[in-house]
């Protein structure tokens, strides 16, 4: 098989970029639509249960930071090493590719053991931290000491299944996160209810569930079918071959790590002005933020081996039209989700909770929210591109712009400047943030679109 070819035949390099768009990037936005369910499942399942659900569904939801600390490591390894590994194909070393590759997986192991060991030390301290109230609390640890058990599972998953999306196989990599889902779809309902296990019996399916998805992935980059294969001769960490990735992984992990930061900051900072309320309304729409970055990420997960194997090929012009279809899509897509969460907020709120009063709160919360949710596009696949284009530096500045620069001080800001509803003005912060960072994201871009 030529390195320019997917396991379906197209060629990376030859084939029509519009075909190639469509037929890399629908299985990642459906494997994203589906990685939703690990998640999403758990909750809608918790904030179902009789009496104690909503209470239940706040604890877990204070989980949600240090769960999108877990999947911030494994994005640090794979979503820099995968791009290399792109690249590379694209220049036609196979073997140096492999090296990325198994330095990847390594690394992978290594964070999945010190990770399992602080949260299993720390996790009631650092829950508290993240806006955990003592009513919360034990909900929110039951859940956590359980998930902290499957790291291992979670960071190969994650962190390996990015490097059979990067060879442009797309159908194998939404295989697989259809495999973890289905088991957590069935494993929910027999733990929580059946087994009447609650909070624990949702933490035991997404740990099993993820171990199923650990396995696929394995025995796949171990088989004849992938154009990079797992070899323990490449498992020893190489600094030359490691430290790249991490450099150009850094933009993601700040992107998903800051988010846990980010629902520290909007927890706490909720809990002051709302109460548990307005905590429980910040985790349906943190949930409905996944459900609108995840699609986002699947159009720049199967743009991505299109954009590093022509960059690293040297074809210019299919490198630019690749980036132009990319971004009309996720224009679209952002002004679809715009217009559901402004006019039609219910659809959200209806998966998450039966409480009436929750519903509305969260409905009110989530026009203001989302208020500016159409410029996600543009955030997104000019970030996502210049990582596909190993552009460190900038994705690192941009990533750290929005959240860190931007967002995070207008949520501790605005409520003073708005002292008479500041539950409102912590709401406004995250339209406020998208409004700056995409002006700044879409400048730099155009500068790097025009030298290419």
């Amino acid at each position: 098989m030529s390195l320019a070819h997917t396991r379906d035949g197209a060629d990376l390099g030859k084939d029509p970029v519009r075909r190639l768009l469509f037929q890399l990037a629908l299985p990642c936005i459906l494997a994203q639509l589906i990685n939703l369910l690990y998640n999403l499942v758990d909750r809608m399942y918790i904030g179902h249960i009789p009496q104690e659900g909503p209470t239940a569904l706040t604890g877990v939801g204070v989980t949600m930071p240090l769960i999108l600390c877990v999947s911030a490591f494994a994005a640090l390894v794979s979503m820099g090493g995968a791009p290399r590994a792109s690249i590379l194909l694209g220049k036609g070393e196979r073997d140096q590719a492999e090296a990325v590759l198994g330095n990847c997986a390594a690394m992978l192991v290594l964070t999945a053991a010190v990770l399992t060991a602080v949260v299993q030390a720390f996790g009631q301290d650092l829950l508290r931290f993240f806006g955990a109230s003592e009513v919360t609390l034990p909900y929110a640890w039951e859940y956590t000491r359980i998930y902290a058990l499957g790291t291992l599972f979670v960071q190969l998953s994650l962190g390996l299944n990015a490097f059979i999306n990067a060879q442009g196989f797309a159908r194998t990599g939404m295989l697989t996160v259809a495999l973890g889902a289905g088991c957590n779809i069935v494993l929910d309902p027999i733990f929580i209810f059946a087994l009447d296990m609650g909070v624990q019996g949702a933490a035991l399916a997404t740990v099993l569930s993820q171990g199923a998805s650990c396995l696929w992935i394995l025995v796949f980059l171990r088989g004849k079918q992938t154009t990079l294969r797992l070899q323990a001769r490449n498992l020893r960490l190489r600094g030359k071959v490691i430290l790249p990735c991490l450099a150009l992984g850094v933009s993601p992990f700040i992107m998903q790590f800051t988010e846990s930061i980010l629902n520290v900051c909007f927890n706490t900072s909720l809990l002051r002005y709302g109460g548990d309320l307005a905590v429980g309304a910040m985790t349906i729409l943190a949930s409905v933020m996944q459900f609108a970055m995840l699609p986002l990420q699947g159009f720049t997960q199967g743009a991505q081996p299109i954009v590093g194997f022509n960059y690293g090929a040297g074809h210019r012009d299919r490198v630019k039209e690749a980036f132009r279809r990319l971004l009309a899509c996720c224009l679209v897509y952002g002004g679809i989700i715009w217009g559901v969460s402004v006019f039609f907020p219910q659809v959200f709120t209806a998966i998450f909770t039966s409480d009436p009063t929750l519903a509305e709160y969260t409905q009110w919360a989530m026009r203001v929210y989302l208020a500016l949710a159409f410029l996600m596009g543009i955030q997104v696949a000019c970030q996502q591109t210049f990582i596909a284009l190993g552009n460190a530096r900038t994705s690192v500045f941009l990533a750290l712009l929005r959240k860190v620069i931007l967002l995070i001080p207008l949520i501790y800001l605005l409520p003073r400047l708005l002292p008479g509803d500041p539950v409102l003005a912590v709401f406004l912060a995250e339209p406020v943030a998208d409004t700056i960072a995409v002006a700044t994201t879409g400048a730099l871009f155009w500068r790097q679109y025009q030298r290419l």
